[in-house]
């Protein structure tokens, strides 16, 4: 466990360190996030720190293969694999940033990235049924695997819509999802707690805890498409690396389906982790074809805008969104240690309280959570009036209090729609 944590707080100095080169980088590149009329940001802003991640992300992977601890996971290549991808999307992301590329050229780079991380041997060969359903077929594998990552890449491009969002929101699950490797591991071999899965998901978690400080409201930067692409390929290729661990043939024919509840939790855990970015995704692309439009059309109308038109601060959402994922996440993981009535019972209840935070009084009370308290623009007393605006209309306040930072303010009158973070769809 020390070893990892020692990984996890490297990705994250790295990181944090890292994070000021790349805002410069974005600013000498014009990767910038312009105003645009369904934008929280009410100045352009540098939306480069995926750059920062990944760095984080290889050095903390370059120190693990110098330990011994670590010697089994770089005995072949899926952890460079991973790496590798994760460099791919970045770059392509960056040229997303800059350039504005079409939906198609990001798709074809989504999946050259994935296909190099496959041809890797990062695949995904079996599926954790209690019959155990192995891919037999190296075409199926090659392109369930591009699928599985692809997906997970453009769920947490959807979800990256408010400053800290996406990466406190894979923090929190990568946690939970570390546990539950970690875990698994001891369990499979005790003589050797080195996992590729535990490495990644650990790295994964440091490098966003890192880039938090930098990117919460107010943001100073955006992680982009570099960013949200990489955390997404990093978490899919962690999931892959773990999947089909259980070996469903040695558990007791005689136990029932809800005793073999623990089986599926390689394929449950990270759809509990990404369900909200999922929900988003899926929900956007019916919605846009509903519509007669493409479904990588941009609109207001994903899961943090709802937020917003409820009346919460971007603050409030943001943490809010958090308390969901930690619900899933670590009830998910849970079930390993636990038994499923037992965590059935204690979910209910955090649901039943994640929805009073959701649609409850709060969302319009508490000064502490107000976006113009964090920016120092207005003082935390109760029932000040903000530009006009009530003291509960958190989406409003979002974009009239927002500092004016290095770059240029922005001109013209103050928009208020919400917008995704870093342009995505």
């Amino acid at each position: 466990m020390r070893t990892y944590v020692l990984l996890m707080l490297v990705a994250a100095a790295v990181t944090y360190l890292a994070t000021p080169a790349a805002r410069w980088v974005a600013v000498r590149t014009n990767a910038i996030s312009a105003v645009r009329a369904r934008d929280v940001h009410v100045q352009p802003t540098p939306r480069l720190g995926g750059l920062a991640i990944l760095l984080g992300i290889v050095v903390a992977v370059l120190l693990a293969s110098q330990l011994p601890f670590l010697d089994d996971v770089f005995e072949d290549r899926q952890a460079w694999g991973i790496v590798g991808g994760a460099a791919i999307v970045c770059l392509l992301g960056w040229l997303d940033d800059v350039w504005d590329l079409d939906w198609m050229t990001k798709l074809a780079g989504q999946v050259l990235a994935a296909g190099f991380m496959a041809l890797q041997q990062v695949q995904l060969t079996s599926l954790p049924t209690p019959d155990g359903l192995y891919i037999t077929s190296a075409r199926l594998s090659l392109v369930a695997t591009v699928l599985v990552v692809v997906v997970a890449m453009n769920a947490v491009n959807f979800v990256d819509g408010l400053d800290g969002l996406a990466a406190g929101m894979i923090a929190i699950g990568g946690t939970a999802f570390f546990l539950y490797t970690y875990g698994l591991t001891q369990q499979a071999s005790p003589d050797d707690y080195s996992s590729l899965a535990s490495l990644m998901v650990a790295v994964l978690v440091g490098a966003c805890l890192g880039f938090l400080p930098h990117n919460f409201f107010p943001s100073h930067i955006f992680m982009g498409d570099s960013g949200s692409m990489v955390l997404g390929l990093v978490f899919a290729g962690a999931a892959i690396s773990v999947t089909g661990k259980i070996d469903p043939t040695v558990t007791d024919a005689a136990l029932s389906g809800a005793q073999r509840a623990p089986l599926f939790i390689p394929l449950l855990l990270p759809l509990a982790v990404l369900v909200l970015p999922l929900l988003d995704m899926g929900m956007a692309v019916v919605r846009r074809l509903a519509a007669g439009k493409s479904p990588m059309a941009p609109d207001r109308m994903h899961l943090h805008h709802r937020m917003l038109a409820l009346g919460h601060s971007h603050r409030r959402a943001v943490l809010i969104l958090y308390v969901w994922t930690a619900v899933f996440a670590f009830g998910a993981a849970s079930l390993v240690r636990w038994r499923w009535q037992a965590v059935l019972g204690w979910l209910v209840v955090a649901v039943v309280a994640a929805l009073l935070l959701t649609l409850g009084p709060l969302r319009t009370r508490g000064r502490f959570l107000d976006d113009d308290v964090a920016t120092g623009s207005l003082p935390a007393i109760a029932g000040t009036v903000a530009a006009g605006v009530p003291s509960g209309d958190g989406a409003a306040r979002t974009a009239d209090a927002r500092p004016a930072g290095p770059l240029e303010p922005v001109s013209g009158p103050t928009r208020t729609s919400p917008t995704h973070e870093g342009r995505a769809p």
